[in-house]
């Protein structure tokens, strides 16, 4: 109870700020919010608090430790083919019952299929999971690997552009920042951490890192080449964010169908730890309890988090962007940069991610300062989406500048920092991003640009949220680095200006 009180402070921190802002809003002549409105969002804000406090603590008590000893149990076997096998099969399930997907598929299901987007995503991350687990056995350079397959995604996107379908182009890459979700993300970076322990060597922090970023690329790549075979006369239909009059029936029908949603995505994960279990890693039965409380807590916060987010968060996202955009332009950017960096905060995943890194690299990295980057990369990801949409222009502009500065900063710094900078790309783009940023993009965007625009100007912005701190955080690397050669430079100037009589030769 200790542990969870703490939790649900930090997490009250954390969603206060942004909570504050739309209330301040709602008493500027600016925005005319409802009654119901403003109910719904208030009980969506401290479902969003108990939620998140909720799921930390499940993800420390259970989603952690499960991946980790998968990781390490798979490793132990040395048996190559046993673990791409089961890290293909599990990076699949994991995938196609992720709640953030779902909400992806549901928003673009006038566009295409969404059960075939889903199924193609979860394919696309199953084989790239295969691909980060040979990167550690193999020991490979993340950075090189990253550099084939985005030049390899880029070729893809110019293919699209050929054939007339470049307005699936957003879509794609926003289905890359979705797919590392809440119940994700905790599982398959400690499986990294497990995994690197056993087959990896002297680089373990660098190898403990990289699964997510990968598994980012599998999406993009599988859903470019599912949009090569797809109609190109593509048509969009908002959905519908107005907020029901039935407010408490509204929650309950959200969380009934959450509640299946999250059963499904942890149950898969539960049942392959439990084969596991039974096959190889016979862990103690007081070990086994404590996960069990923790895969508990953990599905009891994603529920309240999601249900939060969906009823009380898309229809207040959605009609700020509509307002913001209508009132002034430049306004809609700034507000887009304040957003941006506190919607961050509210992030379950990326709690998990900042203690993560400060653990495998022994404080290096601080938890402070990981925040601070993706505070900054995200903030300014959001205002340059808003810049998109006030100009109408293609997200092309964008990712092909912003993925080589990232890749070429790869080649300066040290590998860990790019591990961990990819990584967060993809954590960042979470549950908050999806169900809260994007509706205020959709928004802004059939404000200023209709909904003709919509698929090409108001889709993008998850994919930017990846985008940029992957240039944040390397940034911060880089600056590390300078730091240290400056400190070395200085230090050894004092002791080469000495004279003679002060330094002591004991040869």
């Amino acid at each position: 109870m200790r542990e969870l009180k703490e939790k649900i402070v930090e997490a009250l921190l954390s969603t206060l700020p942004i909570t504050v802002i739309v209330y301040i809003m709602s008493l500027t002549p600016l925005f005319s919010f409802s009654t119901a409105e403003l109910i719904t969002f208030t009980v969506g804000a401290v479902l969003l608090v108990l939620g998140i406090g909720l799921f930390s603590l499940g993800a420390d008590l259970a989603m952690t430790p499960m991946g980790t000893h998968v990781g390490s149990g798979l490793s132990r076997q040395r048996k190559l083919g046993l673990l791409l096998t089961v890290c293909f099969v599990l990076g699949m399930l994991i995938t196609v019952a992720e709640p953030d997907l779902q909400v992806l598929a549901n928003q673009v299901s006038a566009v295409m299929n969404g059960t075939l987007l889903v199924y193609t995503v979860g394919l696309g991350v199953g084989a790239f999971l295969v691909v980060a687990i040979l990167k550690i056995v193999f020991k490979k350079s993340l950075s090189q690997i990253l550099m084939l397959f985005y030049m390899l995604l880029f070729a893809l996107a110019l293919m699209l552009a050929v054939t007339d379908h470049l307005d699936l182009l957003p879509m794609a890459f926003d289905s890359g920042g979705v797919t590392t979700g809440p119940i994700t993300v905790p599982f398959i970076m400690a499986l990294g951490v497990g995994i690197s322990s056993i087959l990896g060597d002297r680089k373990s922090k660098e190898n403990s890192f990289g699964l997510v970023a990968l598994c980012s690329v599998g999406p993009i790549m599988a859903v470019l080449i599912l949009g090569l075979f797809s109609s190109s006369n593509l048509t969009y239909e908002v959905p519908d964010y107005s907020v029901s009059a039935d407010i408490l029936g509204a929650f309950l029908h959200t969380a009934g169908h959450t509640a299946r949603e999250v059963a499904i995505a942890l149950g898969l994960i539960v049942v392959f730890f439990m084969a596991c279990q039974l096959i190889f890693l016979k862990l103690p039965a007081k070990r086994l309890k404590r996960i069990a409380v923790g895969v508990a807590f953990t599905y009891m916060g994603l529920v309240i988090f999601l249900t939060g987010v969906n009823v009380g968060f898309m229809p207040i996202g959605y009609k700020l962007g509509c307002s913001v955009a209508g009132w002034n332009e430049n306004f809609l950017i700034v507000f887009g940069l304040i957003t941006g960096v506190l919607t961050v905060l509210a992030e379950p995943a990326i709690h998990v991610l900042n203690k993560q890194v400060e653990e495998v690299t022994g404080g290096l990295i601080t938890k402070k300062a990981m925040m601070t980057g993706l505070c900054i990369g995200v903030g300014a990801s959001i205002a340059l989406s808003m810049i998109r949409i006030v100009f109408d222009f293609s997200l092309v502009y964008y990712i092909i500048p912003g993925y080589f500065i990232s890749l070429a900063l790869s080649l300066f710094v040290p590998p860990v920092y790019t591990a961990i900078a990819f990584d967060s790309g993809g954590v960042a783009s979470g549950p908050m991003t999806s169900g809260f940023i994007l509706p205020f993009a959709l928004g802004a965007c059939v404000t200023l640009q209709g909904s003709d625009a919509v698929l090409r100007d108001g889709f993008g912005v998850v994919s930017l949220v990846a985008m940029t701190p992957l240039i944040t955080i390397q940034l911060l690397g880089f600056r590390a680095i300078v730091a240290e050669k400056v400190a070395e430079h200085r230090a050894m100037k004092q002791i080469l200006g000495e004279d003679d009589q002060r330094i002591i030769n004991f040869m």
